[in-house]
């Protein structure tokens, strides 16, 4: 699987694009208004190119235009659809492993707290080229390999969260010089894959999956662990599934969709 992804434009490098052997082609003239067709040169033409292979039936149903569905996921939805579905899935996580373990990526690590139990690893996520700040993504990958996702966070996993909120916005700001109240933090559900993570942004940029109906902001789960230990345990969570996912399927047939 290939994608394809036209990089956003540097303001630094503006007065190239207009003037540095840039062809025009004219579409269309109407009074002050022009169009054009701009052909910039090759060292400005960038388009970020990710690869996955052997791509596997999930990567693929990933990128496809599908039909979306809400769910809304009770305590019993969970335990009776959810995670038997998970557990009979093989989810590879090696990479994340990879990573944890310095076997990969270990030159772009930014930040990381060793700790076992409470400590991460902070690394820039594929989407983001670390060519400019607009669309900064960075991701905190838990050392621990035993939380799979919000469901299964309680009061013990504070220490950890609040690790990665403080320290984590603290590298963000020394290595790229964004500030915390320009950072939105959060972690998703259902998430991509099943290893505790949460995601980095650029207040300004909308990320994939940072909508109402999939992102929860990490102040705000560190808040609610804080007054009731089991909260993702207990409350109901809504989040949205395409119709070609098998988990879909799992709650159709389970008539929850």
């Amino acid at each position: 699987m290939i994608i394809l992804e036209k990089t956003p434009f540097q303001e630094e490098k503006l007065l190239d694009l207009l003037k540095k052997h840039t062809k025009l082609e004219l579409q269309m003239r109407n009074d002050i208004y022009s169009t054009y067709h701009l052909y910039p040169p090759p060292e400005l033409s960038e388009i970020k190119t990710t690869v996955v292979y052997p791509a596997t039936e999930k990567h693929l149903q990933k990128y496809l235009r599908q039909e979306v569905h809400l769910i809304r996921e009770t305590r019993e939805d969970y335990e009776n659809v959810t995670l038997p579905f998970i557990q009979s899935q093989s989810f590879s996580v090696q990479w994340v492993y990879n990573i944890l373990e310095k076997k990969a990526e270990a030159d772009r690590i930014v930040h990381e707290n060793p700790d076992p139990r409470d400590g991460f690893v902070l690394v820039p996520d594929f989407k983001w080229n670390q060519n400019q700040l607009d669309d900064l993504y960075l991701i905190a990958l838990a050392h621990r390999r035993d939380v799979k996702c919000l469901r299964d966070l309680t009061g013990e996993h504070l220490p950890l969260l609040r690790n990665i909120a403080r320290e984590g916005t603290e590298a963000v700001t020394k290595r790229f010089g964004v500030p915390g109240s320009q950072l939105r933090i959060y972690l998703h559900y259902q998430p991509s894959y099943y290893h505790l993570h949460v995601h980095f942004t650029a207040l300004g940029y909308d990320a994939p999956g940072s909508s109402v109906e999939r992102a929860h902001l990490l102040a705000d789960v560190i808040d609610n662990l804080a007054t009731d230990s089991s909260y993702y345990q207990k409350r109901a969570l809504t989040f949205a599934l395409r119709a070609d996912e098998p988990l879909f399927k799992k709650f159709q047939e389970a008539g929850r969709a």
